[in-house]
């Protein structure tokens, strides 16, 4: 017992040391300071896949101390924010979790930090630093309309398209966030696991990105608030309205990742090489309109079987 204590202690001393160094980097280092936050989550993920969480937490507030101390006050937030990820992350591989679990709770867990942090800055510091953000574009839509103005006589957008973009934005701003939560925990997990992995941790796998299959549930949802728009013509700005934006915004990109989805699984069937799913994908951007009904034919009919048994013929 003792020197399993000795060895958490040592193991828990050099994950701290190492996380420290790595948001060391990310605060001084400036060419590769992403790549230092996306990996600074491992240390603490490692040792979280290894010990109970309460040494776990131990282990991220030491981190997070030491980050203060030695780089200053502006990084505890992204420490806060990453040793929560890496706690998350490690407890979910060490109760033996599946990735899509990991994958949630991860996303999840960036989602709380990040309210956790916007709150904080707006109630001790009085900073609103979305506000701010889109403020600094707004002026910078300005400036580049004044500039075109004064090049060629004509304004590329109007002030009323203008305004209306930007109230679009900020009713929107809540699926963004989600959006780009889940996105960030999804980069951290696929750069994580594979170090995690060489470094003798039993990691989950996914299922390939082709057989992804969204639940179904997911088209009621879509009816719904389809029906919502349709019917209610929720006013704008309001309540009723906010809701079934974000709720589109966040319903559209799964069904936009379900139509990606059912390409990848068509052109693996047809024998095609792996440059046509990237084509295929980056044509998705502008496609949208055409992936979205094709995510929803996927999800609603079961074509997979029908071009699995033209294959076969």
């Amino acid at each position: 017992m003792p020197n399993n204590q000795t060895k958490a202690l040592v193991q828990g001393s050099m994950m701290v040391a190492i996380f420290t160094i790595l948001m060391l980097i990310s605060a001084y280092v400036p060419f590769i300071f992403i790549v230092a936050l996306l990996f600074a989550p491992l240390p603490i993920a490692w040792y979280s896949a290894n010990y109970k969480r309460s040494a776990s937490i131990l282990v991220a507030v030491v981190g997070c101390i030491l980050t203060t101390i030695t780089s200053g006050i502006t990084m505890l937030p992204f420490a806060f924010m990453l040793g929560l990820v890496g706690i998350v992350m490690g407890s979910a591989i060490y109760q033996k979790k599946s990735k899509l679990y990991l994958f949630l709770s991860t996303g999840i867990a960036n989602l709380i930090s990040m309210a956790i942090i916007y709150m904080a800055y707006v109630k001790i510091a009085g900073i609103d630093f979305i506000s701010m953000s889109l403020e600094m574009v707004r002026e910078n839509y300005e400036q580049s309309n004044e500039f075109a103005k004064n090049v060629t006589g004509q304004v590329a957008i109007t002030p009323e398209q203008l305004e209306a973009m930007f109230n679009t934005i900020e009713l929107t701003m809540p699926a963004t966030i989600t959006i780009s939560a889940f996105f960030v925990a999804f980069l951290i997990i696929t750069l994580n696991l594979p170090a995690l992995k060489r470094l003798g941790v039993d990691v989950p796998k996914f299922a390939p990105f082709q057989n992804m299959r969204l639940p179904r549930s997911i088209l009621w949802y879509y009816m719904i608030i389809l029906c919502i728009n349709l019917f209610m013509r929720p006013e704008a700005g309001s309540t009723l309205d906010i809701i079934v934006l974000n709720v589109s915004y966040v319903l559209w990109m799964l069904l936009i990742l379900q139509g990606i989805s059912f390409i990848h699984y068509f052109i693996a069937k047809k024998g095609m090489p792996n440059g046509v799913k990237w084509v295929a994908t980056l044509l998705a951007i502008p496609l949208s309109s055409f992936i979205i009904l094709l995510g929803i034919i996927d999800l609603g009919f079961d074509v997979r079987s029908l071009v699995k048994g033209k294959t076969k013929e």
